[in-house]
């Protein structure tokens, strides 16, 4: 059951009571997610607004009000408003005047229906008034949202046409809400799985780690692979990876660790560091994800003997995958972060060594006994060093 709009919080913040008197209750509704997730009693985390006026006038109207904005998205018609409470995307009513698959030109639109009818799906287009919260639902959204239905407004093919993108945010909104599949939907999806090929990686990877970001992905990825719909933008994802990353989900649940979207990448992959390389270059990928990939991709069952030895190594986050993608308990890394080593060549040098590579060899020796002795207090750093220096000289 859809619950009652009035009963969410953020309606009623003094912000966007300020933003409605400054534009005009009749010139705006409230739409898309928060609207959406708030029937479903979910948390809502971003505001969107949908105007009748221009992004000219609104600029105006809230810079007489006092309301500072920015202008994100001028050129497709939004304008953010940034209030205290949180900041709100004011975009004009649009229709779309062409497209081809990857971006849209658009024309300012005065019919709220025609703004709902270039949305991706109806539990999308939901639009509310800031004053009564009466939710105007122009293509079946409030049916489709009770009964957990992801569908397309309109003609499923001709809304992938507009942007193919749309295929990946049906499976990231199928494995969120969905619980009845929509037949025309999953046809639709299966048979242009093809033209994913000519979106940008950015917006492949944003969407595939969105997606991944999820509870529990598994169902709706193994979905897209026997569609034919996964392999189109992660080949190397066959049957033996799903296994895999339904293991790391179930891990991840039992030990307490958050879902982690590169981290269930990395089980879509084999172990090659050479994948893990040619996947993150695919996606362009940033190079604190490509690192953490590379790394998952380099796990042994060996890995699990010193966890805290290879967090001190890796880093946490590198750390936590490998244990978890080889079934390892990797509970005793969680909230832990390597100590700096405290030992400076200064000290070495104070003890009759002169300084250059000697020094050096002698500051890797007695870091490596005190990663290997579980990081000991400064007393046993000072023993550890005493032998060092003494095994040098007798080396020396």
């Amino acid at each position: 059951m859809l619950r009652d709009l009035s009963q969410a919080e953020w309606p009623h913040r003094d912000g966007l009571a300020a933003l409605t008197a400054a534009l005009g209750a009749e010139n705006i509704r409230w739409v898309g997610g928060a609207v959406r997730d708030s029937l479903l009693g979910a948390a809502v985390h971003d505001v969107d607004c949908a105007t009748l006026l221009t992004p000219d006038t609104v600029i105006d109207r809230c810079r007489a009000a006092g309301i500072r904005t920015v202008p994100t998205g001028i050129d497709h018609g939004t304008v953010t408003a940034i209030l205290a409470d949180g900041p709100v995307e004011i975009t004009t009513l649009r229709r779309d005047v062409a497209t081809d698959g990857r971006r849209a030109t658009i024309a300012f639109a005065t019919e709220w229906r025609e703004d709902a009818a270039r949305r991706d799906f109806t539990i999308n287009a939901l639009y509310a008034d800031p004053v009564t919260l009466e939710i105007a639902d122009y293509f079946g959204g409030l049916a489709d949202l009770a009964a957990r239905r992801v569908r397309f407004i309109g003609d499923a093919r001709e809304r992938i046409a507009e942007d193919h993108l749309r295929i990946l945010r049906y499976y990231r909104f199928q494995a969120r809400f969905g619980a009845q599949l929509d037949a025309e939907a999953e046809s639709a999806c299966t048979s242009l799985a093809h033209t994913l090929k000519g979106l940008s990686r950015e917006r492949v990877a944003a969407e595939l780690l969105a997606l991944l970001a999820l509870p529990d992905p598994h169902p709706t990825l193994d979905r897209m692979r026997a569609r034919g719909v996964l392999g189109v933008i992660l080949p190397e994802a066959c049957a033996a990876q799903l296994a895999a990353l339904a293991k790391v989900i179930a891990a991840e649940a039992a030990q307490g660790f958050a879902p982690d979207p590169v981290r269930r990448l990395a089980a879509l992959l084999p172990p090659s560091p050479d994948v893990a390389e040619t996947v993150a270059a695919r996606l362009r990928l940033s190079k604190a994800q490509r690192g953490r990939l590379v790394a998952a991709a380099e796990r042994t069952a060996a890995d699990a003997a010193h966890p805290r030895a290879l967090a001190y190594r890796l880093g946490p986050a590198s750390a936590i995958d490998r244990l978890l993608l080889t079934g390892a308990d990797a509970r005793m890394l969680a909230g832990w972060q390597p100590p700096a080593f405290p030992l400076k060549g200064g000290a070495i040098v104070a003890r009759g060594i002169s300084a250059g590579p000697a020094v050096a060899r002698i500051l890797q020796a007695v870091e490596r006994r005190w990663v290997e002795e579980d990081f000991p207090d400064a007393a046993r750093i000072e023993q550890l060093l005493g032998e060092a220096l003494a095994e040098a000289r007798e080396a020396g």
